[in-house]
């Protein structure tokens, strides 16, 4: 029972160099001196839906000044791309969908049909050459990420992850053999579904969605709980320092989750961003294929506002000018846009201002242009991955009768199918990297690339040398870490520190003596990186490692600061709670300290829930926890965390509602069932509540028997705990949800509010 409820708080939580990642106030307002454009943006209203040859839509790019795209690979040689990672040779894999969206009903969707390919460039011309199918027969697949000489990979409806091996150099897996798996099903809409593993400076790897992270040890995926979940949906990505950027496309947010690291709880703040002027989108082109209507359209027929923010990265490499070293980089598919945003650090908040005024830092003319992920690469320029086809959005969002649907018919844009490039960004008077073979060098080789310019290459390097666990270069790795030359031809930077101090972790080889040196600094990211790196000390309640942590306890940099106190909350020592209370107490003016106090709150009312549902049978309390895992995953993107409502009020917030949860049962099954229109308590929303009918009637019981009982008792102020007999009247089973199936069986429109009131009445 005890493993169950910790199982059920875990789930229930779901409820994520040349340059610095951020910049002062005074450093955004000099985005101005950034080159701009050759010409004022025009928009073209008849843009022709039909297919473009690589060569028309490499023409068709609008970019800044100076900055020019070439075709990496193209359909010749691949179809349907969504994502890519490179071995630590630089071979690239790119994951493909290829049976995403073929036709507009989703025809054959769910078919195995799907294949990892391995591309490589051996003339050494910047072009793909030589092409090899290293998995087929795939459903979908979604995550891949080279590790050694293995690639990991998940698909789509499945949980489980596989490491493939191709054991005889002819570029095809012949090994296979699982490192993950659960006996739980993948739920939801396959965009709904999870992206990432990021493997992170922290060495955990990071995922959207669902509520866990992962350590690759021993070759096999170990996972790790986040007690208030995840975050984002299509994209995951990191900087220089171990910061995390998410997206939910599905609540237009171009960017969240940002703030601090999932392992806290979660954090974000309204005005991360302005909407209005961040939230808003500057194609070149007329674009009609929208789900939102009409209303999401402006006067020059352009999209107005982020609908799909997805594949996002953070600039790292050293082939482009170091002005876009450090931002925030995210795609826009149905805009055909790359949106390129200045990261403002204001006393450690961060938030996202656009680079440009009213333009976007990649646009085309092309309207099968889908930027669905965007990297940096080895060779220190921007990759981006164009999916390339006409419809992007899925069969959700496509049915009979949707505004979306008339529009892809009108245009034939579901024609355009099995197309798809990757592009790179290059810039005038700049050359591509060197290609890397560190699966060929030794370990004492791999240390020096932990200072290359190139944040690939770091990356890189520390994840080779944890995955080798060889502990041969661990004082060449302490000397980096507190500032000597040691292997370094010159002395350390400061990323290179950080990179040092992260790989000794990975290898389990930090000391206190190392760790002493790096809390003293010059560097505040260097410090709060040691502050980091010391909590399985903090942990374990080491009081000489916590009295050097106090002394950081004013410092002069609110970064140092945050993390002080996100630290410290990892400790049970009485010492460290008092240091804690301290920082709250000399800070209350800053909002990022009040946030992550606020954040470590919810963190333990979560936990305190799971005792509140050991009451419930196994039955019910299995409804509960896969309800809490859909809702905070799926439902949250659009209705906040708790219900509470999201920053860019796409949807209406279910807290403050009690009395529909308890009182019309049969509506909210019907809503999920098959969609809601219409204004909701007097105010209209840009976008409608779509059907989830094709959802299993156990998926449906769970979303509103979690909805019902948590945020629904929660309002009505129950104790910790209810009965039986209460918890089965207000749950709801699977068996009612059949019977009102049957009864809307048929329908094909949302449901109004003013209808709900007459069939459902009071329940």
């Amino acid at each position: 029972m005890k493993k169950e409820i910790l199982l059920a708080v875990a789930l229930v939580a779901t409820g994520v160099l040349l340059a610095t990642c951020s910049q002062s106030k005074k450093e955004a307002e000099a985005v101005a001196e950034e080159p701009g454009f050759d010409s004022p943006r025009i928009v073209n209203s008849d843009p022709k839906p039909g297919y473009m040859t690589p060569e028309e839509s490499q023409k068709a790019f609008r970019l800044p000044k100076g900055y020019h795209m070439e075709l990496v690979a193209d359909e010749s040689m691949l179809s349907e791309p969504v994502a890519i990672s490179w071995d630590a040779n630089g071979r690239m894999f790119v994951t493909q969908m290829e049976t995403y969206m073929q036709t507009v009903d989703t025809t054959g969707e769910h078919q195995k049909g799907s294949r990892v390919l391995l591309l490589e460039d051996t003339d050494d011309d910047g072009k793909m050459d030589k092409r090899s199918v290293f998995i087929d027969k795939l459903m979908l697949p979604r995550m891949i990420l080279a590790v050694g000489n293995e690639l990991l990979v998940n698909e789509t409806d499945t949980y489980d992850m596989y490491a493939y091996k191709d054991t005889n150099n002819d570029g095809v897996a012949d090994e296979k053999r699982q490192v993950y798996h659960t006996d739980k099903k993948a739920y939801g809409n396959l965009e709904h579904q999870r992206s990432g593993l990021d493997w992170n400076l922290d060495n955990w790897i990071y995922i959207t969605v669902d509520p866990v992270r992962f350590q690759y040890k021993g070759g096999m995926i170990h996972a790790d709980s986040l007690i208030s979940g995840s975050n984002g949906q299509w994209g995951l990505t990191h900087d220089n320092y171990g910061r995390l950027y998410f997206s939910r496309a599905g609540a237009e947010n171009a960017g969240s989750g940002f703030h601090i690291n999932p392992s806290y709880g979660a954090l974000d703040f309204a005005d991360a961003y302005n909407d209005t002027t961040f939230g808003a989108v500057w194609p070149i082109i007329k674009t009609p294929d929208i789900q939102g209507g009409l209303k999401r359209i402006r006067e020059d027929t352009t999209l107005n506002h982020f609908t799909a923010a997805n594949g996002q990265s953070i600039f790292r490499g050293d082939r482009l000018p170091k002005t876009l070293v450090g931002d925030y980089l995210i795609g826009e598919p149905v805009a055909r846009i790359i949106r390129r945003a200045k990261i403002i650090n204001t006393d450690g908040k961060r938030t996202l201002q656009n680079a440009y005024d009213k333009e976007e830092f990649i646009s085309s003319l092309d309207m099968n242009f889908r930027p669905v992920n965007t990297y940096t690469g080895p060779d220190g320029c921007l990759y981006i991955v164009d999916m390339n086809r006409g419809i992007i959005q899925e069969g959700t969002w496509t049915g009979e009768g949707s505004y979306l649907r008339k529009q892809i018919l009108r245009l034939g844009l579901q024609k355009n199918i099995q197309h798809g490039r990757i592009w790179r960004l290059v810039h005038d008077g700049m050359t591509r990297g060197p290609k890397p073979h560190m699966l060929d060098e030794t370990p004492a080789q791999l240390v020096a690339y932990l200072d290359h310019p190139n944040g690939w290459w770091r990356d890189n390097a520390q994840k080779e040398l944890v995955l080798r666990g060889d502990k041969s270069v661990v004082e060449d790795l302490k000397k980096i870490a507190v500032g000597k030359k040691g292997p370094l031809a010159e002395t350390p930077s400061a990323v290179a520190r950080i990179h040092a101090l992260w790989t000794l972790s990975g290898l389990d080889a930090i000391d206190k003596d190392v760790l002493s040196e790096a809390l003293e600094d010059d560097d505040a990211q260097v410090r709060k990186t040691a502050v980091w790196v010391s909590e399985p000390f903090l942990k374990n309640g080491d009081e000489d490692v916590i009295g050097k942590l106090e002394a950081l306890k004013d410092d002069a940099d609110y970064d140092v600061r945050i993390q002080l106190f996100l630290s410290l909350s990892r400790s049970k020592s009485s010492k460290a709670k008092t240091i804690a209370e301290g920082i709250l107490s000399s800070n209350q003016g800053n909002q990022m300290i009040a946030g992550a106090q606020k954040a470590l709150n919810k963190t333990e009312d979560i936990k305190k829930f799971g005792t509140k549902m050991g009451s419930l049978n196994p039955g019910n309390r299995k409804l509960v926890v896969d309800g809490a895992a859909i809702f905070n995953s799926l439902c949250a993107t659009c209705h906040g965390q708790e219900g509470k409502g999201v920053p860019t009020k796409i949807a209406p917030p279910l807290a403050g509602n009690s009395q529909r949860y308890f009182r019309n049962k049969d509506a909210m099954v019907r809503i999920l069932l098959n969609g809601l229109t219409g204004p909701v308590d007097g105010k209209t929303y840009s976008e409608n509540m779509v059907s989830m009918g094709a959802n299993n009637d156990e998926w449906i019981a769970s979303v509103l028997s979690y909805l019902r009982y948590d945020i629904g008792l929660s309002e009505r102020r129950f104790p910790g705990s209810v009965s039986e007999d209460f918890a089965n009247r207000i749950l709801v089973k699977p068996e009612e949800v059949k019977k009102l199936r049957e009864e809307s069986k048929g329908r094909t429109k949302p449901w109004t509010w003013e209808e709900l009131d007459k069939v459902s009445g009071n329940k």
